[in-house]
């Protein structure tokens, strides 16, 4: 019973100083270039921003599509001969779009496209469709990408700024995930 007590005081206090870094950055005009794993705004203009627990709710009532915009890791160059390359698994919420490398502050126009069409996809072409963009816990790319939905013309965009971290903290259910396919030309030029 006393460990139940001591995880929510910590939690609590994590929560408490994440919203207070977030409360002392500013939200930048266009999108974040570099550096993309620092803390992130609290707000998003033009954007709802959830909590853990509002995520949750809306997960479970299947009133929005989840999309994940984290990076998926490129196979390395010039492996010796032989060697065998296997993807990291990534795990997020389940039923979520995965998206991968459209989180950038700058994107090639084919990955711009796959994010277009991706979106398409995941919306069943209804720009009113509520959309959760997320990734991982101070991450401007799950901001960057959010961001650029809204600018996109869909309306209705929340953003999850702890993404998979505060998911698995709160103890939800994670999946195994796979991008969605691209083109061979979009996996030439991720950004």
């Amino acid at each position: 019973m006393m460990g139940w007590f001591v995880g929510l005081v910590l939690a609590t206090f994590a929560s408490t100083v994440l919203a207070h870094a977030q409360d002392q950055v500013a939200e930048p005009d266009g999108y974040r270039t570099d550096n993309y794993r620092a803390p992130v705004p609290a707000t998003l203009a033009g954007a709802r921003v959830l909590t853990t627990a509002e995520a949750e709710v809306i997960w479970r009532a299947k009133t929005a599509v989840f999309i994940d915009v984290l990076p998926r890791p490129p196979k390395p160059q010039n492996l010796p001969p032989g060697t065998i390359w296997r993807d990291q698994t990534r795990l997020n919420i389940p039923g979520s779009i995965w998206l991968p490398d459209t989180g950038y502050g700058k994107l090639a126009g084919a990955t711009e496209d796959y994010l277009r069409r991706g979106l398409k996809r995941a919306s069943g072409s209804n720009n009113a469709a509520l959309l959760v963009i997320y990734c991982q816990e101070n991450c401007w790319m799950s901001w960057n990408a959010a961001k650029r939905v809204l600018s996109y013309g869909y309306p209705n965009v929340a953003w999850y700024p702890e993404g998979t971290e505060g998911w698995d903290r709160a103890d939800l259910p994670v999946s195994e995930s796979q991008p969605e396919p691209r083109t061979d030309e979009e996996r030439l030029s991720p950004r």
